[in-house]
């Protein structure tokens, strides 16, 4: 009897690290080819392809707006999806194909003329944005009914985000050595094979989240009407308040991103140790990300936030106070990185609550179209931190390519890398305090395990 017992619990135990890492990895697949199109297609099309700059950054624009439009598409799909494997679930079985198959033909541009190879950048890319939409807002989505428990949830989500700056890290401190070993001194082949090769395993990691992850029976109402859905959404507050700081958080993240190279070598002066801060902000998140579940557990989730947020902005404050000192700039980039990816990790838990939320008020469960709308935000965001570093680098006059530049200029690119983000930051910490549902989501969950009983009997 005993021995029987001791079986089922390591049966259990098993399953749900198996889960744990199938749901984790998904990111990491996603990340190992979308991090490679981040930081090097638009080199490749330039520099290798020999594509017109401007052309092509109109063709970034173009498709980030279709990518909106393609992010609620996905998200009412999937809340109108009802197979034997699931609502989410069935987008990485098919998905994954598409997904690694566009990565590989946006680094195989034909031998055609200049116009031809911009019409087929468009069609690829455009292509992969869309395959990506299709693998990427089912990772949202899926979280709530993979668990009732709002900590394992909060486990399924450090799980994730640990794999995701893994991934990360792997391309942004590989790809170019091994374009360079497999290409042989041919860019055009090495990125090529690389992609393939990434491709593919990214292929398979979609497969092994299929097959690890289990959804669990969906409440609520199935194959809600456009109006039902959004009746649930206006009546869902945690929802409305999240979404309001998804606003604020990552146009904060975007706009100090886009901003790290301008600060390290016209501020500082060094333009290598931006290569040094992106390293550190992005391996120091992935180690505080194992600290997130029992900070979580002891904190709850908005108060874990709200402690994160502060200790990045302390970080930003140090970076701010330390002018051109080295050693302080890289203990306050420690201390930002770590209350960056404890928020980060956390943000991504706290997405599935509100769909519990809406499902124990309305009745209407609608997890696809909130993670969509939720992915369509941060899209939002990002085009506001492109449009407000823009303006700055334009108000203050920064000369490209020149090594001194005006007070008013190094003072834009201040804004862009301090002064703007904390702002942004301290924004999201006053929006994240009129989020309470950590003190109700006991009931929720009470409640709805209660109806799904009565619902078996």
């Amino acid at each position: 009897m005993e021995t029987t017992q001791m079986n089922l619990l390591k049966r259990k135990w098993l399953t749900k690290w198996r889960q744990r890492i199938g749901y984790g990895v998904s990111d990491f697949a996603c990340n190992l080819i979308w991090q490679v199109i981040s930081l090097y297609l638009l080199y490749f099309y330039t520099d290798i392809m020999n594509l017109n700059a401007a052309a092509i950054s109109l063709m970034f624009v173009v498709t980030r707006f279709v990518d909106g439009v393609t992010d609620l598409l996905v998200g009412y799909l999937i809340d109108h999806t009802n197979t034997r494997w699931g609502k989410s679930r069935p987008y990485f079985l098919f998905g994954a194909v598409p997904f690694a198959l566009f990565a590989f033909l946006c680094f195989n541009v034909p031998d055609f003329s200049n116009s031809g190879k911009l019409v087929y950048a468009y069609v690829t890319y455009l292509g992969l944005s869309f395959a990506y939409t299709l693998v990427n807002v089912p990772m949202a989505s899926i979280l709530p009914s993979l668990t009732n428990d709002t900590e394992e949830r909060t486990a399924l989500s450090t799980s994730r985000k640990f794999f995701a700056f893994l991934g990360a890290t792997i391309v942004s401190s590989s790809v170019l050595t091994l374009v360079a070993v497999f290409g042989k001194g041919n860019e055009q082949l090495g990125f090529k094979i690389v992609m393939g090769m990434f491709g593919v395993i990214s292929c398979l990691l979609f497969f092994f989240t299929f097959s690890a992850v289990r959804e669990l029976p969906v409440h609520g109402t199935k194959n809600p009407s456009f109006k039902r859905v959004f009746t649930s959404l206006k009546q869902n507050k945690p929802w409305m308040i999240f979404a309001v700081n998804i606003l604020f958080m990552w146009t904060s993240f975007f706009i100090q991103s886009s901003a790290l190279v301008y600060y390290f070598s016209v501020v500082i002066g060094s333009k290598t140790l931006s290569i040094t801060v992106a390293t550190i902000m992005s391996i120091v998140p992935m180690f505080a990300n194992f600290f997130v579940p029992i900070l979580a557990k002891l904190l709850g989730k908005r108060n874990l936030y709200l402690l994160s947020a502060s200790i990045q902005i302390l970080g930003l404050i140090v970076i701010m106070f330390a002018a051109k000192n080295i050693t302080l700039i890289l203990v306050g980039t420690f201390i930002s990185a770590i209350g960056y990816g404890v928020k980060e990790s956390i943000y991504f838990s706290m997405q599935a609550d509100p769909v519990d939320f809406g499902v124990w008020k309305t009745g209407v469960n609608v997890s696809g179209s909130l993670s969509a709308i939720n992915g369509f935000l941060g899209k939002v965001a990002q085009a506001i931190s492109g449009g407000v570093a823009g303006a700055l680098l334009a108000w203050g006059m920064y000369q490209p390519g020149e090594i001194r530049q005006s007070g008013k200029a190094i003072f834009a690119i201040q804004a862009m890398y301090l002064y703007v983000p904390m702002l942004l930051i301290i924004c999201s910490i006053v929006t994240m305090m009129f989020y309470h549902l950590d003190n109700i989501y006991p009931q929720i969950k009470a409640d709805l395990e209660m109806k799904k009983s009565l619902d078996v009997k």
